[in-house]
Formats: structure tokens, C-alpha cells, sequence
């Protein structure tokens, strides 16, 4: 019998659907446009608890993979919050947390958007954090009436890193430059064409610092923590779960449904109040642990591959635990 090997059926694919001649009923592009739709993932009766989701880089930007591009993390949580300011039947909210940070700006928009859709709503919010909920990815769950982290979450990082690839040194070895005309001495600051200058590092570390105080006074109006703990959290190190209860940072340790059951304690919710999530597309079985977002898809989605943790970083300030980026 004669074989086909995988690599050329797979490149018969891609040249099927990139070249337009897959038609009819076989689709690999995904429905661009679909608005999210409610789905129930356990319980009955009227109040609702929703259950959202805040996984990977925090940013601003899509996502890009190789054939997919996903819409951001920003875009995706506002818009599911602008759809459940529709909705008076929730009551409580579990934001499930699985993210090392991402950028400064994105993590602030998350943590504004969060605040207000809570003040205007007056539900009850839970943050659950899984893995990892480091830096931006703890800074989205201060709005939280109560933290709650897996026995194994890594947490904290409650500090800013800027990030500035540089090039100078690949572009000396091959014979590469470049010629720069600039209106200030600065105004070329942080070029990855050229070391900085001390007067830029200087610059840097002031921007750096008075984000980081930013920071570390949302944990002081949210938290209220002990002088001694405070100085702990504001070396930026990650902690443990029960080192981070220690400290004040989160107020319990447990797993999801411990979450959702604190959800409908602090709501006044029955033990059987209905668990929703917000999708694209409905999934057959789901979960609590995959609680949204199918990808608007605006690429065919026949092979994805998660480019960001692949590609340098863009310049500029993050709140990120560097060491879990691209994991």
C-alpha cells in the first residue's frame, strides 16, 4: 500500500485553504464578527455568577499566531464586561487569573475596567489565581473583594521592568548602521541602535520607579498591608501562596470551586446558583477551567502557533514577571 506522508498532507491543506478552494460546508476560517453568547456551565435558577478569564501576556495588542490572530486581552475582557453590564441577573463574578503581567498600560486599562464595571454594578468579586498571577497579572486582581490563589499559584512581582532589546552589538559585527538626525539629544532615547548614555539610564530608572510607586499604593488602598510586609512586596519578588496569605497579598488558599463557593457566600447566592461564561462558539462538557474565550478568528485556524513568547518583546515598560514570559 502506498503512503502519504503527514507533511504533505498538512501542505495540501494549506495550500486548499490558502488558495480559497475549500468551499461549502468545510470551513477552517472561523465566522469573523461572532458576537459572544452565554453559556451555562452548571446550576440553575435566576442569579448568575460569571466566571471570566484573564490568561497569558497582558496587552493592548492581538495576539498574532501563523494563520490566527486573536483579538488582545484588553479587548477581550471589555467587551465581555460591556456585555454583562446588559445583564442585572449577575450577582458575583470570579475572575480566573493565569498570567504572568504584560504591559503597564494594558494592566492599568484591565484593572480600570474591572473597578468600575464592579462600583457600577455592585456585584461581588472573587479573583481565583491558578499558576501564576505575577505582577500585572496580581494588579488585575486588586479590585477583588476577595483573592483567592491555587495551593500551588506563584503570585506577587508587584514592581515594573522596562525592556529594550538591543542590536548595536549584532549590527557592529556585521557592518551595519545606522544614521540618525534628531531634533533633541534625547529624542532618540532608548534607541536599540546604541548604548544608553548614563543621563538616559538615569531617565529610565525615574520613569521606572515612579510607575512601580503606582503600583505598590494600589496594594497599600487594597490590601492595607503591615509596614514590614509592604517592604517585602516592594522588592518585586514572587511568593507562594501561603507566603503571599502570610503577607496579606491574597486572602485564602483553595481551588476554583472554593472560589465560586466564596462568590456565592459574599452574593448571598443558593449553593446551586447558576455558573455562566461568556464564548464564541458553544463547547460541548465545559468546564470551569476553560471558562471563555474561543478566538475571533479573522485567519484560517487550521495550524496556530503562539507567537509572543517567541519573538523579543516590545520595547517599553511592563508589569511582568520576566522569567515566565513566553512560557
Amino acid at each position: 500500500m502506498r503512503r502519504t506522508h503527514p507533511a504533505a498532507c498538512l501542505s495540501l491543506l494549506l495550500c486548499l485553504a490558502l488558495g480559497g478552494c475549500m468551499q461549502a460546508n468545510i470551513s477552517l476560517f472561523g465566522e469573523p464578527g461572532t458576537p459572544y453568547k452565554e453559556q451555562v456551565l452548571d446550576g440553575k435558577g435566576q442569579d448568575k455568577i460569571l466566571l471570566l478569564g484573564v490568561d497569558g501576556l497582558i496587552s493592548e495588542y492581538a495576539r498574532e499566531g501563523l494563520l490566527r490572530t486573536r483579538p488582545s486581552t484588553v479587548q477581550e475582557l471589555t467587551a465581555q464586561l460591556r456585555l454583562a453590564r446588559k445583564d442585572k441577573a449577575i450577582k458575583a463574578v470570579v475572575l480566573k487569573i493565569d498570567s504572568p503581567g504584560g504591559t503597564t498600560t494594558a494592566s492599568d486599562i484591565l484593572y480600570h475596567e474591572i473597578m468600575a464595571y464592579k462600583q457600577e454594578s455592585k456585584v461581588k468579586l472573587v479573583a481565583a489565581m491558578m499558576g501564576l498571577a505575577a505582577s500585572g497579572g496580581y494588579y488585575v486582581a486588586l479590585p477583588a473583594d476577595h483573592i483567592l490563589a491555587h495551593p500551588t499559584t506563584i503570585t506577587g512581582s508587584v514592581g515594573v521592568i522596562f525592556l529594550q532589546p538591543r542590536v548595536a552589538g549584532l549590527m557592529d559585527k556585521i557592518g551595519v548602521g545606522v544614521d540618525v538626525a534628531k531634533s533633541g539629544s534625547l529624542k532618540d532615547m532608548g534607541s536599540p541602535f546604541r548604548a544608553a548614555t548614563e543621563e538616559e539610564r538615569k531617565l529610565t530608572a525615574g520613569m521606572t520607579q515612579a510607575l512601580a510607586a503606582r503600583f505598590q499604593e494600589l496594594v497599600r488602598t487594597h490590601r492595607k498591608l503591615e509596614p514590614a510586609a509592604q517592604g517585602i512586596v516592594n522588592s518585586a519578588r514572587v511568593f507562594t501562596a501561603e507566603e503571599a496569605k502570610d503577607l496579606g497579598l491574597i486572602d485564602s488558599v483553595g481551588y476554583l470551586d472554593d472560589a465560586l463557593g466564596t462568590a456565592r457566600t459574599l452574593a448571598g447566592l443558593a449553593k446551586d446558583a447558576k455558573v455562566i461564561t461568556y464564548r464564541r462558539r458553544p463547547v460541548a462538557d465545559g468546564t470551569y477551567y476553560l471558562p471563555g474565550v474561543e478566538a475571533e478568528d479573522s485567519r484560517p485556524a487550521l495550524l496556530h502557533l503562539d507567537l509572543d513568547g517567541l519573538l523579543p518583546p516590545r520595547a517599553g515598560m511592563y508589569y511582568l514577571w520576566t522569567p515566565a514570559y513566553g512560557q
